[in-house]
């Protein structure tokens, strides 16, 4: 299974939101700038993360976006759930979807695929954005308290 740019792209700029909240709403532009992702891709991305309540959003000159809850509340299974859709390795183990294969019942890998898939679910629900906040600011302060002699 792949993540696509999408989820990548949605889980670092939430991220990056995290991590400027303190100073309220947080534009699109500065994150886009930060991120290195272009601001209507992120914009596609901010859109669906409104509407599943993962960020609210101002309108306005001093508005911007925010995350709807603590950051200590929101996963990054959230996150790519809400992008990607289910986290499943193939198509048929997702509920709804067992009529897609004629083997369904009696496949010998199904085991696998759904073994895979909860795997993921569990890891990306063990996450949370405050996790990859602290993560991301510990290996800054590292690379910042480098000191070089030549």
């Amino acid at each position: 299974m792949k993540i696509s740019t999408k989820g990548r792209y949605g889980l670092e700029a939430i991220v990056d939101l995290a991590m400027h909240s303190s100073q309220g709403h947080v534009n699109l532009r500065s994150i886009a700038e930060r991120c290195g992702i272009s601001e209507t891709y992120i914009l596609q991305i901010f859109l669906v993360l409104r509407r599943v309540g993962i960020v609210d959003s101002i309108r306005g000159a001093q508005g911007g976006y925010r995350l709807a809850r603590d950051p200590a509340e929101i996963t990054v299974g959230d996150v790519l759930s809400a992008l990607e859709g289910p986290l499943a390795p193939v198509a048929c183990i997702i509920k709804g979807n067992e009529n897609l294969c004629n083997h369904y019942q009696q496949c010998a890998t199904r085991g696998v695929w759904e073994s895979i898939m909860n795997i993921l679910s569990e890891v990306t629900a063990a996450i949370s954005i405050e996790d990859l906040v602290k993560c991301c600011k510990k290996t800054r302060n590292y690379y910042h308290d480098l000191e070089y002699y030549i």
